[in-house]
């Protein structure tokens, strides 16, 4: 039986899958290696590119036009800056790719006096040119990982790879492709050797294209998941298709891990009898981000480096701070995958699961330090008591907030983190917490939804702001932008907690709780609003 497949190549004998070939143009790549040229094909990681370079190697080789050779370097990694151990390394996996594609040639001759210490500067561009002269057609060379590669030894990677750039076809790989996370232009690697920053650009200057491999588009996806109802019979509902497309976005891991946990984890999915619903992939996207899966924790360990924090945190707050985004850092979190930007320049985090995962992560040492218990906000009826909950915060806040915050590395979003690490502690196991933020929209807004004994749903909008301009003129904007709010979502209580962090203002006068309610309130019939300040 198939499964959707969570690690590693997709083999589609095993596998539901696209076509790796139809994942990116290839007229246009054939095109590019028709004119012998050299570039570089990028995505997040877990997008498919290993398994498209893989199909790539088979197709040019059954075309009969050219020679082929996949290799991935990620085994000279930890290397370092030792380029003689990486350099041999890196030839190491060229005998071993040789000998499983079935290469004519002995493979030793490829390798033959390479592994000599005195030649590591060269033993690479000696084995390519060895490898090119040897094969009767022009030879393709798929390098995966690139990236992977450190310091000293991806500089004399590149070197080593231009250097040889004018001897081909004949005496030079005619096209070589680097595949990997990032463009090579965004590569900034320190040498030890020339104690300096060494460009990726400077160092690989005979890049042509640049190419990037996108996520699934929806209609992929309803392709994908409808691979499974051939396969077992077992349905998935409009919604459910719907939904995720939603939270995905269409990266591809998350759309194969999300279909694999609701159709083969679940108890209610295994059976193919039941279809498969939107609840049933909400609960597979909470389990998902409850386990913290591989790919969510490498997700969350990049939240640490300064260059994702400098792009994340005006996202998480709404809010831009003079001089803290970069150009580079934009692409750089951008290749990671973790935003998009569009045609417009607006930056928002890529997906739903990441809007929900990041906080949560940042959250993390917060969540698991409250000793909240969550009976104590749940009235008889089985309504949260969204009033007791605000007002429990408020006084925490007042009494934690600089010791909590300063603990953050993400310290500017730190009033919208720590209130959301106290929602989830109470939440957790029961509603659900939707966020929306996104650059220059200068608020967070969250949409809880609890559960009720009834069947029916109980909708909490909360809308975070930092106090900017005067306490009147922000609360006057949060309640325009909440009332927008109320009316798409059918919110039946509606809050906005207003963040004063001026260190001047006495905690007496930043404490402060009123209800406001707007004559079109009363005229449409909309819910009142409770202001809170913190």
């Amino acid at each position: 039986m198939k499964y959707f497949n969570t690690a590693g190549p997709v083999n589609c004998k095993d596998h539901y899958c696209l076509p790796p070939l139809s994942r990116f143009n290839l007229s246009e790549i054939l095109g590019l290696i028709s004119q012998k040229k050299y570039f570089v094909l990028h995505a997040p990681r877990q997008s498919g590119k290993t398994s498209c370079l893989l199909a790539l190697e088979n197709y040019l080789n059954a075309s009969g036009s050219y020679k082929s050779l996949y290799i991935n370097v990620e085994a000279a990694q930890v290397a370092r800056n030792n380029v003689e151990k990486g350099i041999f390394a890196i030839i190491n996996e060229i005998q071993r790719r040789i000998e499983l594609s079935g290469y004519d040639d002995d493979s030793q001759r490829i390798v033959k006096d390479l592994c000599d210490p005195h030649l590591s500067l060269s033993a690479l561009n000696s084995a390519l040119t060895r490898l090119a002269e040897l094969s009767p057609l022009p030879l393709v060379l798929l390098i995966d990982e690139i990236d992977a590669l450190v310091g000293d030894t991806l500089i004399s990677v590149l070197r080593q790879i231009r250097s040889g750039y004018d001897s081909r076809p004949d005496h030079f790989p005619s096209t070589v492709i680097l595949c990997g996370v990032r463009d090579v232009r965004d590569y900034r690697i320190h040498s030890d050797t020339e104690q300096m920053i060494i460009t990726g650009g400077s160092a690989f200057n005979v890049k042509a294209e640049s190419l990037r491999l996108g996520n699934f588009s929806e209609e992929e996806v309803r392709t994908l998941c409808l691979e499974h109802t051939k396969e077992t019979g077992q349905i998935f509902t409009t919604k459910a298709l719907s939904t995720i497309w939603d939270l995905t976005s269409g990266q591809p891991w998350l759309v194969n891990a999300l279909a694999y946990e609701t159709c083969f984890k679940l108890e209610h999915g295994k059976n193919r009898d039941n279809p498969i619903t939107d609840t049933m992939v909400e609960q597979a996207k909470d389990n998902l981000i409850i386990r913290r899966e591989t790919h969510l924790d490498q997700l969350a360990d990049k939240l640490k480096e300064e260059r994702v924090r400098r792009v994340i945190e005006p996202i998480l707050t709404g809010d831009l701070y003079e001089g803290m985004l970069r150009a580079d850092d934009i692409e750089y979190v951008k290749d990671l995958g973790l935003i998009t930007q569009a045609p417009n320049g607006e930056i928002s985090i890529s997906n739903r699961i990441y809007q929900e995962i990041i906080p949560r992560q940042l959250s993390w040492e917060s969540q698991s330090g409250m000793a909240l218990k969550q009976a104590w906000f749940v009235d008889d009826d089985g309504r949260l008591n969204i009033l007791k909950l605000i007002r429990e915060f408020q006084q925490f806040f007042r009494e934690h907030s600089e010791s909590w915050i300063e603990r953050f590395q993400y310290k500017e979003a730190g009033p919208q983190i720590l209130l959301q690490a106290f929602l989830q502690r109470i939440v957790n196991g029961g509603g659900r917490i939707d966020r929306e933020y996104g650059l220059g929209r200068t608020r967070t807004d969250l949409y809880l939804r609890w559960p009720l004994p009834d069947g029916t749903v109980q909708r909490i909008i909360i809308e975070l702001k930092i106090l900017h301009k005067s306490r009147e003129k922000t609360i006057e904007d949060g309640m325009k932008q909440v009332m927008k709010y109320i009316d798409r979502c059918g919110a039946d209580e509606a809050h906005i907690i207003v963040f004063d962090r001026r260190p001047e203002v006495p905690w007496d006068e930043k404490i402060f709780r009123e209800k406001r309610e707007l004559e079109e309130c009363r005229e449409r019939n909309r819910v009142p609003v409770v202001i809170w300040g913190m």
